[in-house]
């Protein structure tokens, strides 16, 4: 991907232009979806409340208009003249009796309306009461029953002749004389939860979700299903948050699956319907969003990038074939020129070009003239330069000269610097054998001996099987030459310079190693950071650098020819003197 990335102009441009357009589609794209995911839930949290919201006006409905029938029914002369009479009264039994359940026949949802008297005269209804929990509720609730003038029960069961065993849920409230204020009765008008169990079924709620009616305690009163009449809501809907306000929504995740509650509160009274829709109802309508989108984002995205690709390859086809044409040329003819097709900034290039073509063209005929002068020039220098055999000849009469006056320290010199000399010219070669390297290094020794007479004395240790081995020339003489000048000559008194050269399987390895001063530790790491390339002091300490010019000179010598892994490695402390080795490999044909 990279070779291709990095091969060709239209590559680059077609990758770079192709992001820069397909990028901000599928960001397009996946803010649509989101948006789009967002408004569905959002539609489908709406269409929720406004179902709740016509659940709850029904049910208003009903509330309002069964607290009416009871103010209305208390009112009734023959109630109030049943009830306050010293004696029963049939006639008025029969026309009430009468009366109600009339008025019970013409409203569906009313289970049973019974009116009660303190004084023990026979209830009044509108159907016969074989079993009702009723009375348990108001003696468990009498403070609060007592407390009001009207007081809905919590959900209770009710056994009659006419509907049998119902689930109903009551208004009572006591009835008193008109005239005295008196309390003369009980009236409870009872509404059947399967009434209101149709209302919550009708309302075209979601199937796989629930939706609940619960009281001012949060039983539930009714369900869509009857699942948990009777029970906490906390035991449908463990760990579910506080209701806030009369309405809203919020998340509710269990185990299974995430959903989200709805909640709304009867505005006639403390009843609250509370509606759960499955998270995935909604996720299931964004899937065809998601492949509108994606379609879409995919045909935009295809056409883009056959636009892209047409236009590039239309912008970049001149300069395609002018790097052709550069990548063929063949330096011996003159470089072809571009025909140039338009005038912009492409068409300058390709004019500019041709401009460069003919200067190039001009240029090399003048460098061929100039080289053919220069050969001339060089001939000439050439018959006046001093040949090295001229100094290999003159320092061989010296030597000669040195020893018919029996001058042998002088001779001995001379002869050490003759060879030192040829080693060091060695026709341009850079590789020479390990015995060369080893003649040259101790050529250097005798003429610094010479210079430094009686401060050290030195001793070569060098394997055999190495003698005609090949490796870069000058390697050990740097390191000789720093362990004398920085180690030996400061030190008091004489020491000792040991050179050794020992095979290690496919490698070998040379050490030079001293008994002078030593290196201080803060010097040695700042000599080991130049080997490396990170010193930071290298740039603000020339004298450290001059110091070191020889080492780093053969470290870099042995990076280029024998790779990262063969530079020297420097061993040090103050006092102890210095051993500095390096390890190359053993090369089996000449370079």
């Amino acid at each position: 991907m990279s070779l291709w990335f990095t091969k060709s102009l239209k590559s680059k441009l077609s990758l770079l232009l192709l992001v820069a357009v397909i990028f901000p589609l599928l960001t397009t794209g996946v803010i649509s979806y989101r948006i789009a995911s967002n408004l569905t839930e959002e539609k489908e949290k709406l269409s929720g409340m406004n179902t709740l919201k016509q659940i709850s006006d029904k049910l208003d409905f009903i509330v309002r208009d069964v607290e009416n029938m009871s103010v209305f029914i208390i009112g009734q002369k023959d109630i109030q003249s049943y009830l306050d009479n010293e004696r029963v009264d049939i006639s008025l039994y029969s026309q009430n009796v009468a009366f109600l359940m009339n008025l019970a026949s013409s409203k569906k949802y009313i289970s049973n309306i019974t009116i009660t008297s303190d004084s023990g005269y026979p209830a009044l209804s509108n159907t016969t009461v074989l079993k009702s929990g009723l009375p348990e509720l108001l003696k468990s609730n009498t403070k609060a029953y007592e407390s009001n003038s009207k007081w809905w029960t919590s959900l209770y069961e009710n056994q009659t002749t006419d509907d049998g065993l119902r689930r109903v849920v009551s208004l009572v409230r006591p009835i008193r004389n008109m005239n005295y204020f008196q309390r003369t009765g009980n009236l409870s008008i009872s509404i059947d939860e399967a009434e209101v169990r149709r209302i919550l079924r009708d309302a075209g709620w979601e199937e796989k979700g629930s939706i609940w009616l619960v009281d001012q305690d949060n039983r539930i009163l009714s369900s869509q299903t009857s699942e948990g009449l009777g029970l906490q809501l906390s035991e449908m809907l463990p760990n579910l948050s506080e209701l806030e306000g009369t309405g809203g929504a919020m998340n509710y995740a269990t185990e299974r699956e995430s959903n989200t509650v709805l909640y709304h509160t009867l505005p006639s009274l403390n009843w609250t319907l509370i509606g759960v829709i499955p998270t995935k109802v909604y996720t299931a309508q964004n899937k065809y969003v998601l492949a509108l989108t994606a379609y879409a984002i995919g045909i935009a995205a295809l056409l883009a990038m056959a636009l892209v690709l047409y236009f590039i390859t239309w912008v970049t086809r001149p300069l395609t074939e002018m790097a052709r044409k550069l990548k063929d040329i063949n330096p011996d003819e003159p470089i072809p020129t571009m025909e140039v097709k338009s005038k912009d900034e492409v068409g300058l290039l390709l004019h500019s070009y041709n401009m460069l073509s003919n200067r190039i063209q001009r240029l090399k005929v003048q460098l061929q003239q100039n080289e053919a002068m220069k050969k001339e020039v060089d001939i000439q220098a050439l018959q006046a330069q001093i040949n090295p055999h001229f100094l290999y000849n003159t320092l061989s009469s010296i030597h000669w000269m040195a020893l018919m006056n029996k001058d042998k320290q002088i001779a001995e010199m001379v002869g050490a610097l003759s060879d030192f000399l040829r080693f060091s010219l060695n026709n341009g070669e850079e590789f020479c054998s390990v015995q060369q390297e080893v003649a040259h290094a101790q050529n250097y020794i005798r003429i610094m001996s010479k210079r430094f007479q009686d401060k050290f004395d030195s001793e070569f240790y060098i394997d055999s099987d190495l003698q005609g081995r090949m490796m870069l020339k000058l390697l050990l003489q740097p390191l000789i030459e720093n362990s004398i000048m920085h180690g030996l000559q400061k030190k008091n008194g004489k020491g000792f310079v040991y050179v050794h050269g020992e095979r290690y399987s496919d490698s070998m390895t040379f050490i030079v190693e001293d008994t002078g001063i030593g290196i201080e530790r803060e010097k040695l790491l700042n000599i080991r950071h130049q080997l490396s390339g990170i010193s930071e002091m290298e740039g603000n300490n020339p004298q450290k650098m001059k110091s070191g010019y020889g080492l780093r000179n053969v470290h870099r010598r042995l990076l280029l020819h024998y790779g990262s892994e063969n530079g020297l490695h420097i061993e040090s402390e103050s006092g102890g003197g210095t051993r500095i080795s390096f390890t190359i490999p053993i090369l089996e044909e000449t370079p």
